[in-house]
């Protein structure tokens, strides 16, 4: 079995640029408007010898305005399911909030999960010391990181891969084939996808730019072995051309 690592935790407290300083990548799209990560996004890393895959996942939340906010739910649990180590983020600037408290509750269900609780946004010694209201979570040790700009990621990898098997594959660990899905906005691009791979796999709705980033998923079906791959809809723009760039 591969490791797996899965980023959970409410928006806008920088899963994505903790995904992005980790893989060493800029694979997940990142700003601070909430809500911008849906699908689960997936990347490879490895610290200290140690090979593991890991997952980006939107914000869990109840009660917004987010018409994607059932299905952005689905596939954080899905992440969960599939993870054998969790990483809850959580925003040292706003404190322990309710929504907080509502993705620790769901860590806390899965069964058989090792959890890695993150302080982010610690850019100082007086936010480390704040970090320490989130013990009240339950769930061991808090570790101090800024994703943004690296801080106290090295002690947090160390971290992890103490809960990883070294011995264990890694989900990326093969060079496949990478077959891309492209096409401009709303043409059917996800559903697509999710029809070949015989599950669920990328959010569908009829709203243009429902799929943000790029979505990798193994295909091991009928003999074939290959990388698909879930693109944005392709507009005349900047971001339009950095996807396409991380497919080449």
């Amino acid at each position: 079995m591969p490791n797996i690592v899965a980023i959970v935790g409410r928006p806008n407290v920088g899963k994505s640029t903790l995904f992005n300083r980790i893989t060493e990548t800029r694979q997940a799209i990142v700003d601070e408007v909430a809500g911008v990560t849906r699908d689960r996004h997936y990347g490879k890393a490895e610290w200290n010898g140690v090979e593991f895959s890991l997952i980006d996942t939107g914000g869990y939340i109840h009660g917004s305005d987010d018409v994607f906010e059932a299905e952005i739910r689905r596939q954080v649990q899905i992440a969960i399911d599939e993870s054998s180590v969790l990483m809850l983020v959580v925003d040292v600037e706003e404190g322990v909030t309710e929504f907080d408290k509502v993705v620790a509750n769901l860590v806390r269900k899965s069964k058989n999960k090792k959890v890695l609780v993150v302080a982010n946004k610690v850019d100082n010694h007086e936010r480390a010391a704040y970090a320490a209201d989130f013990y009240q979570l339950g769930l061991g040790e808090v570790y101090t990181v800024s994703a943004n700009s690296g801080s106290g990621t090295g002690d947090l990898m160390d971290a992890l891969v103490k809960l990883l098997s070294s011995d264990e594959w890694s989900l990326n660990a093969e060079i496949l084939t990478l077959i891309a899905i492209v096409g401009r906005p709303n043409v059917g691009k996800s559903s697509l996808a999710n029809a070949l791979l015989g599950e669920e796999r990328t959010i569908v709705t009829d709203i243009a730019g429902t799929t943000r980033d790029t979505i990798d998923t193994r295909y091991t079906k009928y003999g074939h072995d290959f990388w698909l791959i879930d693109t944005a809809g392709m507009r005349k723009n900047l971001r339009c051309m950095k996807t396409l760039s991380f497919i080449a």
